[in-house]
């Protein structure tokens, strides 16, 4: 097997994963465990208990917020604002009528920021979402009008009822923060996060997103149905009034308090061992077979490419940061596996034939390696 990291140079490294029992006698050699790298990150100075105490009460007032108009709906709260502090963007998959606009909406309101709605429809082009250069006959020149995407928040309501050629059009500014009009540049406004929404049940008039697109998303989240108790409290809020949707929140935050969350956040440290945790994840994603065993190998079609393993580094440091922490633990990383690798370990149409789903690999790749 072929070395994919350079030799070590020093410093802790987490032992390579060992082959599955099924295969440890076929498997040659595993694969060597990168060099724990020496470089921090950019800010490294540590968060101070003032930031950290002052991250806490803007968390504190966004979660208040989100609790008043959504009933239940936690994990869907938690994976929203990773994607805010970690400043990556968020695909949503659930059936209709399970409150993903009503839960974008209300982050949109609790941190007073701009916020724009596009219901995506087959007839959608790229610029009612970029913009345009619209002729003003009264000064004889063009104007730019700058599209929806310009804004704090974009809800792309059914992304995947868009066609190829709309969807592309986002590639630009969910990569770059940027959208071309005319040839000009124009900077989309800070932060900047995508929630995006696509329904699973419906195939007719929808166009599957290509595999660069779902790359893009920090996340993926299922959500699920409320159980009964949940649906009987939303039933009660509706007869009271709670859940007007008109209704805004009493308190909010400002985006100043956002940016103050995503630099105590690129603080949070990463021990070496972790990170080394993670490329070790996103190799056997790669090369499953003597670790996983051929059989459920078989299933992989392609394996995490590294916007996985950034994936993982930025959304753990904001998963710490919720959790009242300046570091990440090895649990960080695990409680992310689902929403990092669901829509990256792309699998066969043979395990989409026998019933066989992403989570299920990503546990056995999770439990192939070695937790530091």
């Amino acid at each position: 097997m072929s070395q994919p990291f350079p030799a070590s140079t020093g410093g802790p490294s987490v032992p390579p994963p060992p082959p599955a029992p099924s295969t440890r006698a076929a498997a040659s050699a595993a694969p060597p465990s990168p060099a724990a790298s020496s470089s921090v990150s950019k800010n490294s100075a540590a968060p101070t208990d003032a930031e950290m105490r002052r991250a806490s009460e803007v968390l504190k007032t966004v979660s208040d917020a989100y609790s008043a108009k959504m009933v239940g709906q936690e994990r869907l709260r938690m994976s929203l604002l990773i994607s805010l502090i970690a400043g990556g963007h968020i695909l949503l998959e659930s059936v209709p009528g399970l409150a993903k606009t009503t839960a974008a909406s209300t982050l949109a309101d609790t941190v007073k920021a701009q916020f724009k709605r596009i219901q995506c429809t087959p007839d959608l082009l790229p610029s009612d979402i970029t913009g345009n250069q619209i002729y003003d006959a009264a000064t004889g020149s063009f104007r730019t009008v700058l599209g929806p995407v310009h804004a704090n928040f974009v809800l792309l309501d059914e992304i995947n009822r868009s066609s190829a050629k709309t969807q592309s059009a986002m590639l630009e500014a969910m990569q770059e923060h940027q959208t071309t009009i005319g040839g000009e540049v124009h900077h989309l406004p800070q932060p900047f996060l995508v929630i995006a929404t696509q329904n699973p049940i419906e195939q007719e008039g929808t166009y599957e997103l290509p595999e660069a697109q779902m790359d893009r998303f920090l996340l993926k989240e299922i959500v699920e149905y409320p159980s009964p108790a949940e649906e009987f409290e939303i039933l009660g809020r509706i007869d009271s009034g709670v859940l007007d949707p008109d209704r805004h929140v009493s308190s909010a935050i400002t985006l100043d308090d956002v940016r103050l969350l995503q630099d105590v956040a690129s603080r949070v440290y990463v021990d070496p061992a972790i990170r080394n945790y993670i490329v070790s994840i996103a190799y056997v994603t790669r090369n499953p077979a003597p670790y996983i065993g051929e059989e459920r190998a078989r299933y992989i079609k392609y394996g995490a490419s590294p916007r996985a393993s950034i994936a993982f580094l930025q959304a753990s440091r904001a998963l710490a940061l919720l959790n009242g922490r300046a570091h990440v633990l090895p649990e960080d990383i695990r409680s992310l596996r689902h929403l990092v690798l669901r829509h990256r370990v792309l699998l066969t149409f043979e395990a989409d034939a026998e019933g066989i789903r992403s989570e299920e690999i990503i546990d056995q790749i999770f439990a192939s390696v070695p937790t530091p």
